[in-house]
């Protein structure tokens, strides 16, 4: 084969794995979200999964990188013509949860058994194919590979949502990259083929005073080549945790991060011109003093400033741990050791944040726990020059005297704050000095406020909040007829809704995290106080929901999509299928859209229409009182109940969306409903 050619055939399937690779992760993500009640932790546990199977992926490669050319062709080839016995890359149903099982276990078998293999072979690609790069005339430059493959991770990750989501169904898109990976694995064989047959490299003994690169590592330096890529990855995850969590609810936001971490990957390792000390050392001091004030300040939390704060402070950090990462890079004789490493020091950081960190810390600490490690890392490095070391450990010193500050903040003004795989809940007493009464306990899922409850005894069966009596709930509750009602509700909150109970009425509680039902007992009183019989289904609602027999709920209230982790399984046509089988024929379904940042209605506009249904859009303003402006939409399969003058005298029109398509368990968009 030509020279260019077999070039532009190395590069091709360098560029082509790094694509497939991230652009596997959301839309795999995206199979099994509903299966997990939609949140946000699925991402982390995911991305432990891939930087686990990255780490096998990379020690196989320098593995195979040891063996004679014409058997690593062999090896390779049968590995990847055995992955194709996972394609299509569509989960099976029998790994969907029951409920008491651990979801993070769930996920990592279900995902092995997804696209364990194939993504394995993926991840093997990128320095199994550079160490065949090292045995031709260009490669002094096999390294700018590794900045090609970030490349194509990026523009993967960005293509999707904006390309490849709004425009095609989950199915046409799990097809569509299982015949692209096949077309990979063709591409790949060829390549090792070829490889078999480039002449062995010959590895000199390294001469005194010689190239350092050509040197044999020694064990401090694995030490920084595990400790620089663990770092960037453990702040990659604790940031991505604190501003979709603490900062602000709002899609898609975890796409920064991720954009900006392997940004750097492309700027260091793409050419030593990016990375230079003298600018990149006082920036990250002083991105670390930033950062690590902003978690015990206001500017830390508000979405004006957090974001912009922890984006960019994210960037410069990992342009120091990755500069100096690159800045180390050895020559081609132990290349697959150096990704070995990297690799392993990914899986070490995600492993920690996503995994340890919900089990061990009690709230988002994670972040003020990694900027100082990254300070200390500092004073390592540069131990043997005094100024730098000092400078390193008086910047360790302030960032560890911030997380203390945000720690004691948080744990003096909270009353009780528990975490697990679905975030971290806490209650906070606010107290009005200028009105008597007022007084409140709010409860707290990350930044998102899921309930409050009047402390006083006179007012503490009142319905506060998102739940008044003016609101599309509060009337559907009240319209109801006069006989024993039956009620479901989808998100249980802090059970303000529980208020609205009778005796007689039964109120069957569906929520996924345990911790939520501990809170509702402990912190507040609307259970225990209702008049009603209250029944509680712990795990995903819909999944309980499929398993269940008719219900015949008077009232169905979904309120499940006030955050950023929106449960799109509880929103399409399908799950209203799934709740119509459960309601009264004159039921209704009430769907609580209230979100700063997507606009729900039409979508529920959408699916009613095209199933025949009635429903009224309450948009409440609440100006008179101390709720809060709410909006619902109430679903019946009876005009008439819709037409009741509490529900019509309230009702107004959905603003529309152009182009918005039904919304169906494989296909759905979150980025065409963004405000």
């Amino acid at each position: 084969m030509p020279p260019a050619l077999l070039k532009s055939l190395f590069a091709g399937t360098i560029f082509s794995s790094a694509f497939l690779l991230f652009l596997v992760q959301p839309l795999i993500a995206k199979q099994i979200l509903p299966w997990f009640g939609g949140s946000a932790a699925v991402w982390s546990v995911c991305m432990v999964f891939f930087q686990v199977v990255l780490l096998a992926g990379y020690a196989y490669s320098d593995w195979l990188t040891r063996r004679p050319a014409r058997m690593q062709a062999i090896i390779h080839a049968t590995l990847l013509a055995a992955s194709l016995a996972f394609l299509p890359i569509i989960t099976a149903a029998h790994w969907k949860p029951t409920g008491a099982e651990d979801p993070s276990l769930r996920i990592l078998g279900l995902l092995i058994g997804t696209i364990g293999l194939p993504y394995f072979l993926l991840s093997t690609t990128g320095p199994l194919v550079q160490s065949w790069l090292a045995r031709t005339p260009w490669g002094a430059q096999v390294y700018r590979y590794f900045s090609l493959s970030n490349l194509a991770s990026l523009v993967s990750l960005l293509a999707y949502p904006v390309l490849i989501e709004p425009y095609s169904a989950l199915r046409e898109q799990a097809l569509g990259w299982s015949w692209a990976y096949a077309a990979f694995v063709l591409m790949c064989i060829t390549a090792s083929i070829h490889a078999a047959r480039l002449a062995p490299v010959v590895h000199a003994a390294p001469r005194p005073g010689g190239d350092a690169k050509d040197a044999a590592p020694g064990w401090g330096t694995y030490g920084v080549w595990l400790a620089l890529p663990a770092l960037g990855s453990w702040l990659l995850l604790a940031i991505t945790n604190h501003i979709t969590q603490n900062v602000a609810a709002i899609p898609f936001l975890w796409v920064l991060p991720l954009s900006v971490y392997l940004f750097s990957f492309v700027l260091t390792f793409e050419s030593d011109r990016w990375y230079r000390r003298g600018v990149m050392l006082p920036a990250t001091a002083a991105a670390l003093l930033l950062c690590a004030y902003g978690l015990q300040d206001s500017i830390g939390y508000d979405v004006k400033t957090g974001v912009p704060l922890y984006v960019a402070g994210l960037f410069v950090l990992c342009m120091f741990l990755h500069g100096e990462m690159a800045s180390t890079r050895p020559g081609p004789r132990y290349l697959t050791r150096f990704y070995l490493m990297l690799s392993l020091g990914g899986a070490v950081g995600g492993v920690t944040v996503g995994l340890a960190a919900p089990h061990v810390l009690p709230a988002y600490y994670e972040l003020g726990i990694g900027l100082v490690l990254v300070a200390l890392l500092g004073w390592i490095i540069f131990r043997r020059q005094p100024a730098r070391a000092a400078a390193c450990l008086l910047v360790a010193v302030a960032c560890g005297w911030f997380l203390w500050q945000q720690i004691r903040g948080e744990q003096e003004g909270t009353r009780q704050m528990a975490r697990n795989f679905y975030g971290t809940l806490s209650t906070i007493d606010s107290v009005d000095k200028d009105q008597p009464g007022h007084d409140r306990r709010q409860l707290y899922h990350g930044s998102v406020k899921h309930g409050e409850q009047y402390l006083a005894a006179e007012r503490r069966r009142e319905p506060t909040a998102y739940y008044g009596h003016t609101a599309g709930i509060g009337r559907a509750l009240r319209s109801a007829s006069e006989s024993p009602r039956r009620v479901g509700l989808i998100g249980l909150g802090a059970g303000t809704l529980a208020t609205y109970g009778r005796a007689g009425d039964v109120y069957r509680v569906y929520e996924i995290n345990p911790q939520v039902f501990a809170f509702a007992d402990t912190e507040f009183s609307f259970l225990q106080d209702s008049a009603a019989r209250i029944e509680r289904v712990l795990g995903d609602a819909r999944l309980a929901l499929e398993r269940e027999p008719p219900q015949r709920f008077d009232v169905l209230a979904v309120d499940a999509f006030s955050g950023d982790s929106v449960p799109i399984h509880l929103i399409t046509s399908e799950a209203m299928q799934v709740y119509l089988r459960h309601m009264q024929p004159d039921g209704i379904v009430a769907f609580h859209v209230t979100n700063r940042f997507l606009a729900m209605a039409p979508v529920v506009e959408k699916i009613a229409q095209a199933q025949g249904l009635h429903l009224a859009f309450i948009h409440d303003e609440a100006e008179a009182s101390d709720l809060r402006r709410t909006d619902w939409v109430l679903v019946s399969r009876s005009a008439e109940r819709l037409q009741q003058p509490l529900i019509k005298t309230a009702a107004s029109a959905i603003p529309p969306i152009p182009g918005l398509r039904l919304w169906t368990d494989d296909f759905n968009n979150l980025f065409g409903v963004l405000k």
